[in-house]
């Protein structure tokens, strides 16, 4: 069992940038791999990110590529979601998740924090 708690959100202009935080708890963090996931008003929740249990390698949902970075840190059990260039499409509530898998299988996400506002507005 694994229990997240994402921080990060806020409001934020076009071409601005944020930095999202997900704190896990649980001893196997090392285990799971990690992504982020984030739903807008009216659309069905969509992957955005994902990075295997040993930070070896990354995926991308192709709207946030070259703009987002995701990252890990085992040693803190806690994965960041960097992004960049933000555009008013991104505004979502966003999620962190956790996988029991050590790589990247979009649909075994089993463990989901609460989420977080992003809101990219002038």
């Amino acid at each position: 069992q694994v229990q997240l708690v994402e921080s990060g959100g806020g409001l934020v202009q076009p071409g601005g940038s944020l930095r999202l935080s997900c704190e896990a708890s649980g001893r196997t963090f090392s285990n799971y791999a990690m992504g982020w996931f984030r739903q807008a008003p009216g659309k069905e929740r969509e992957f955005v990110a994902a990075i295997t249990a040993s930070g070896g390698s990354t995926r991308y949902a192709d709207s946030v590529k070259g703009r987002f970075t995701i990252s890990r840190d085992n040693a803190k059990i806690t994965v960041h979601l960097q992004m960049n260039s933000l555009k008013p499409e991104d505004t979502a509530v966003y999620y962190c998740a956790a996988s029991p898998l050590r790589y990247i299988v979009v649909a075994r996400f089993d463990y989901w924090g609460q989420g977080t506002q992003v809101t990219v507005s002038s």
